[in-house]
């Protein structure tokens, strides 16, 4: 197996965009060591956060990791909690990072940093693995991470090996043996991988700068894999697809006419002044008047961008509806979805609960449940319930009609999160996958 990093060369244009990515994988993995150490080899520091660091150090190296995890019990248990945004950018691009728990109870966080997502970068904690076998067998918490990434359609995941620095010999052979048996999981898992780097993020190997102490490894950083990455993109042409999030009124820039403009983030498509669209629930049509943007009128806006649209005439709209290019947006009351269980009261067929559908609330029930995905062998187990943590295939039945799409084709129109109503608690996220 060649020692160069595992990657595909970035062929595609370098989207100007910045790149989200989260960062992934077991508990003590070190990913907000890597995140500190990428702020702090990329200047993205502020002098105050340093001085504090190192007066907290007194002497000794600085912990990285405070950078990130910034609640009180985070700092005093030495884990990470919550999800912790933070900013860089370096000449070439510019960069947000979510750094999401390892912890299996705070998975939920993990769904929510990946939500969004253009990338993931899994750790994987190479002292943690026995890598004198023949089949190194990865971690729980890994496998459940880069499938969960995968099933939020993060287009994009990158392994790190990291704490290279704590094997004293049979660093090249111990690498290989966990990229060999990350490579097996991601082509089992249906998993593209756009790199798998030895790094050491306490030193710095090959996080933002090549490791002077590694000779056998030619590849690329981290970072330079990061900054040739693509960024997702929803579709811009095609149907319009709006999730209401508001509507409000405006003077008409002084004209002294009320307008009422409906404010959402396209899912995909575009749109201008003069198109037809129609109104779901309600099903009428209405031509666009004009179209604003950061408050003021534009030509027109398209996918990933937040529009306010004024109609023509005065149409019932509120929030939770959905504007779309007429007779592009087939209702349903049942469809199959991979639903991601992250609550401890299980999910059991015929209870109610509440999904949300964009901006949208309906009540729902799970009719069945196909089978649940063991994390473990990637087979499909029956299943009668599903746990927390647990992956399945499940049918939903939604008291009203939804305009849902397959996750696959577009995250916003594809994406529901089931709400607990006795107890109001998030608890799963459902993929469509088709009508049933």
């Amino acid at each position: 197996m060649s020692t160069q990093a595992q990657h595909i060369d970035a062929g595609e244009e370098l989207a100007h965009k910045a790149l989200r990515f989260l960062t992934a994988g077991s508990v003590d993995d070190g990913k907000s060591t890597l995140i500190g150490r990428l702020l702090f080899d990329s200047r993205g520091i502020l002098a105050d956060q340093l001085d504090a660091l190192e007066k907290r150090a007194a002497g000794a190296p600085i912990d990285l990791s405070l950078l990130t995890d910034g609640l009180e019990a985070e700092r005093e248990q030495g884990i990470t909690i919550d999800v912790a945004y933070r900013y860089f950018a370096t000449k070439k691009r510019k960069f947000i990072i979510a750094d999401a728990p390892g912890h299996e109870q705070y998975t939920r966080n993990m769904v929510t940093a990946a939500a969004g997502s253009d990338a993931a970068v899994v750790l994987v904690d190479i002292t943690k693995l026995d890598t004198s076998v023949d089949e190194v067998v990865l971690l729980p918490q890994t496998r459940r991470h880069s499938l969960l990434a995968r099933l939020l359609r993060v287009p994009t995941i990158v392994f790190a090996i990291n704490k290279l620095d704590a094997i004293e010999t049979g660093t090249q052979a111990a690498f290989e043996a966990v990229a060999k048996a990350l490579t097996k999981f991601a082509l089992e898992a249906g998993i593209t991988v756009k790199g798998i780097v030895p790094v050491s993020a306490l030193r710095g190997d090959n996080v933002a700068t090549p490791s002077a102490n590694w000779e056998w490894y030619s590849g690329p950083t981290l970072l330079q894999i990061l900054e040739n990455l693509p960024v997702t993109d929803e579709a811009h042409d095609g149907n319009l697809l709006v999730p209401v999030q508001y509507v409000a009124r405006d003077d008409g820039e002084g004209t002294g006419h009320q307008h009422r403009v409906m404010w959402g983030r396209i899912a995909h498509g575009a749109v201008k002044a003069g198109d037809t669209v129609q109104i779901f629930p309600s099903g009428e049509t209405a031509i666009v008047a004009a179209v604003r943007h950061a408050g003021v009128e534009v030509d027109g806006c398209e996918a990933g961008q937040s529009a306010g649209i004024v109609l023509d005439r005065q149409v019932d709209v509120s929030r939770g509806d959905w504007i779309f290019t007429p007779g592009s947006a087939p209702t349903t009351q049942e469809f199959r979805a991979t639903l991601a269980w992250l609550d401890t009261e299980p999910a059991v067929v015929g209870r109610k609960y509440w999904v949300r559908h964009g901006n949208r609330w309906v009540q729902a029930r799970i009719t069945g449940i196909d089978h649940r995905l063991d994390i473990h062998t990637l087979d499909e187990v029956e299943a009668h319930q599903l746990g927390v943590n647990e992956i399945g295939l499940v049918t939903v039945q939604t008291q009203q009609p939804l305009p849902v799409e397959a996750y696959e084709a577009n995250r916003v129109g594809g994406s529901l999160i089931v709400v607990d109503p006795a107890t109001n608690r998030t608890s799963g996220a459902l993929l469509v996958k088709a009508a049933a």
